[in-house]
């Protein structure tokens, strides 16, 4: 029982982190999280991921090229963002948005400072550190469109992240970090053979920021699960 209240602590803990100390994280630790991270399962054991992490000097350059390139409208996904949220899905966008403005004292009609908020996704909210998930060109064809080995990335994403809790680090999954994807692999020196899926920014919770009093629920049991016998 011990590793199962261990495990619910990990996960419960858990949370998008829109504020960081500027403390870095030191190598070993840095290894070790990324270590655990690789037993995620996937398909046949295939493994379909590569992890791009960003600190020091080159995060400080992406921190500059990346509102840049935004701002210059040099927009380039390797994946569409055609989804919609409705119903549901959107009732529930909306109440974890208006859970984190609402936290920080932004009205909702204040755009000019939400789009100053939103903004912040492309300097990692100040996190020390990035990494940017990568799925092999080779699974995307015109038969198949990856959408397994993208399930794969994102077990790997999820065991990352439950990592980084476990090893007393904050993260924050973004897709806006998907944007702008010629620049950063050409800044990364990373192959038109991986195509970017989305960027987690992470390092030490700033837990004095007023972002860390945002709190999002989680739809109910029966919401979300159908047991059958």
């Amino acid at each position: 029982m011990e590793s199962v209240e261990v495990f619910k602590k990990i996960v419960n803990s858990r949370r998008s982190v829109r504020a960081y100390l500027p403390k870095p994280i030191n190598e070993a630790t840095l290894k070790s999280i990324f270590a655990t991270a690789q037993q995620a399962p996937s398909n046949c054991n295939s493994q379909p991921w590569l992890s791009a992490v960003v600190s020091g000097e080159k995060i400080e350059r992406l921190r500059e090229m990346i509102p840049a390139a935004f701002i210059n409208g040099d927009i380039s996904m390797d994946f569409p963002y055609a989804g919609k949220y409705e119903g549901v899905y959107r009732d529930r966008q909306f109440a974890a948005a208006n859970a984190m403005y609402s936290a920080m004292g932004i009205a909702r009609e204040d755009k000019a400072t939400r789009d100053a908020q939103f903004f912040k996704n492309f300097t990692f909210f100040g996190a020390p550190h990035v990494v940017f998930l990568f799925l092999p060109a080779c699974f995307i064809t015109d038969s198949n469109t990856g959408v397994r080995e993208a399930a794969d990335l994102g077990m790997y994403a999820q065991t990352l992240m439950l990592s980084m809790t476990a090893h007393g680090v904050g993260s924050c999954p973004q897709t806006a970090l998907s944007f702008t994807a010629d620049s950063l692999r050409k800044e990364l020196d990373i192959s038109e053979d991986y195509k970017l899926m989305f960027g987690i920014s992470f390092g030490y919770s700033d837990e004095e920021d007023a972002s860390s009093g945002a709190i999002t629920d989680r739809a109910a049991l029966e919401d979300c699960v159908r047991f059958y016998s």
